[in-house]
């Protein structure tokens, strides 16, 4: 499948999405329960397992982000998970209150494979990451941060991004440099709520 097939998704497909996301985080706050699946009728393009992301934010900070880098499970299944783990498992942020739901917007990462980068060479890496800000993971040991494409909207320098990636994996900043460290990228369609 090229990428450009892995990354479509019709506009109804992503409101779907969206509006599951929404729905599923409405139905623990009323209820105490994740949302019931059976019965749903779901697309047969949303029931491919795709690696995804849910970024929560609230007047345009971030207010948890939880994803899988690679495909686990049902994409609409994967969503659902991913919205539960944004709102209440990121460790950066305190739990999502019911209060908060009203100013959350959500946003939906659709991810493409993982795609190890071979030639590390510092120039040639920051060249190559500068012109396709994509997606970065970072692995060393058993560490590994990833940071999604989004981020170089904030971070818009390759060196910086990296650094800065280095640090959230727990790593020494100019470890991006060590020639034992793998890096993978990779692309994403985004959408969110209006």
């Amino acid at each position: 499948m090229n990428k450009k097939k892995e990354l479509s998704l019709e506009q109804k497909n992503k409101t779907f999405l969206l509006k599951l996301s929404r729905k599923a985080l409405e139905h623990i706050f009323e209820t105490g329960e994740e949302v019931d699946l059976s019965g749903l009728k779901v697309p047969e393009r949303l029931k491919e397992e795709k690696a995804t992301f849910v970024t929560l934010t609230k007047n345009d900070q971030l207010r948890g982000c939880i994803g899988k880098l690679q495909p686990k499970k049902e994409l609409y299944k994967d969503i659902i998970e991913n919205t539960y783990s944004a709102a209440f498992g990121d460790p950066r942020f305190p739990q999502l209150s019911k209060e908060e739901l009203n100013d959350i917007k959500i946003e939906i990462s659709l991810l493409t494979l993982p795609k190890r980068i071979k030639n590390k060479k510092p120039k040639n890496l920051l060249k190559k990451l500068k012109k396709e800000k994509p997606g970065v993971i970072i692995q060393y040991g058993l560490s590994s941060a990833t940071y999604l494409p989004q981020v170089w909207e904030e971070i818009k320098e390759a060196k910086s991004f990296l650094s800065h990636l280095c640090s959230k994996a727990g790593l020494m900043e100019d470890m991006w440099k060590d020639p034992n460290i793998k890096i993978s990228t990779y692309k994403v369609i985004k959408f969110k709520e209006k």
